[in-house]
C-alpha cells in the first residue's frame, strides 16, 4: 500500500515532474504541493524549460519561508529543489 505523505527519498525530498501536468494547471499544481510541505522538507521540481515567471510568483508569495535552488539546468530537463526554510 502507498502512502502519499512519506517522501519519495529517505532525505525528506518529495519529487514533482511538472512535465506531465497541463500547462494551464502546472502553477496552480506546484503551489498546493508547495502548501503541504513542512519545514525540511524539500520538493524536487523538474520541468522542460526554466520557470522564471513561476519562481517570481513563488518568491513574492513565500518569501524566505520557500528557498529555490537549482539542481540541473540541462535543455529540457530543468531541475529546482524547493526547500522549506
Amino acid at each position: 500500500m502507498h502512502d502519499c505523505s512519506i517522501p519519495t527519498e529517505n532525505d525528506g525530498t518529495y519529487l514533482f515532474d511538472a512535465r506531465g501536468i497541463a500547462k494551464r494547471v502546472r502553477h496552480a499544481a506546484i503551489f498546493g504541493a508547495l502548501e503541504a510541505l513542512i519545514v525540511g522538507e524539500r520538493l524536487r521540481f523538474c520541468n522542460d524549460h526554466d520557470p522564471i515567471p513561476l519562481l517570481s510568483q513563488i518568491r513574492g508569495y513565500y518569501g524566505p519561508r520557500i528557498r529555490c535552488d537549482y539542481v540541473s539546468r540541462d535543455p529540457g530537463q530543468i531541475v529546482i529543489d524547493f526547500v522549506v526554510c
